[in-house]
């Protein structure tokens, strides 16, 4: 079987199973679920685990990885990339789950890099990423309280489900990156392997020590559908 269609069919499968399990299985909502990503949106912590709180705001870190990775991507995909990495800041692997599915292999990156690709590919966007996901990581890991993030993930179906979205989001990366290391020329397993195995840290360190994408100059028009 083709393995592009296996991979799609795999993640359509992980898709329909995580929308299921997210609205018919997980913990109900909580009443003060709205309140606390009201508090959580305007900065408002007082009084909520700082476990939650830099969960929630690595979630929007997360997507900013994905950039990294899918503004070059789009180019040769017929698929708006920008539309669901924007999709990817509220609904996480809810939207960004389709493009993955739908996208089809694309080793190479024609034509000249646009403003937009060159912000994505540049080594200082991904070292204000790191600084910022490492910081939260941190922060999350050594003031948060366990116990009650445990009584929270097992009741409140908010902090359940980003939880095991924050999960998936860092565990999907390796769709991305043999193709994106492929349309930089650094084709090598032991890399892909090694960055693959280690979730979150293991892109963040990839994306500060990816070579540069090339630049040439595209032979038609149709080699450059859009901007991701």
């Amino acid at each position: 079987m083709n393995p592009t269609l296996v991979r799609s069919l795999l993640l359509t499968g992980l898709w329909i199973t995580f929308v299921t399990y997210a609205f018919g299985f997980a913990p109900p909502d909580s009443p003060d679920t709205l309140d606390l990503i009201i508090r959580l949106s305007s900065g408002k912590f007082d009084g909520v685990n700082p476990l939650v709180v830099n969960l929630f705001n690595i979630m929007g870190v997360l997507p900013l990885m994905y950039c990294c990775l899918l503004y070059s991507d789009g180019r040769g995909q017929k698929l708006p990339a920008w539309a669901f990495s924007g999709g990817s800041f509220a609904l996480g692997a809810f939207a960004l789950l389709p493009y993955l599915i739908f996208r089809r292999d694309n080793p190479t990156f024609v034509g000249p890099k646009t403003w937009i690709i060159k912000l994505w590919d540049s080594k200082v966007t991904a070292g204000l990423i790191g600084v910022g996901a490492l910081t939260l990581l941190f922060l999350g890991l050594t003031q948060g309280d366990w116990a009650d993030f445990g009584m929270q993930w097992r009741s409140n179906r908010f902090i359940h489900v980003m939880s095991l979205d924050f999960c998936l989001l860092s565990l999907l990366f390796p769709t991305l990156i043999k193709d994106d290391m492929a349309r930089r020329g650094w084709a090598n397993d032991q890399v892909f392997w090694l960055v693959s195995l280690v979730p979150l840290l293991g892109p963040l360190v990839y994306l500060i020590v990816r070579p540069s994408l090339p630049e040439s100059k595209p032979q038609s028009k149709s080699e450059l559908l859009s901007e991701g």
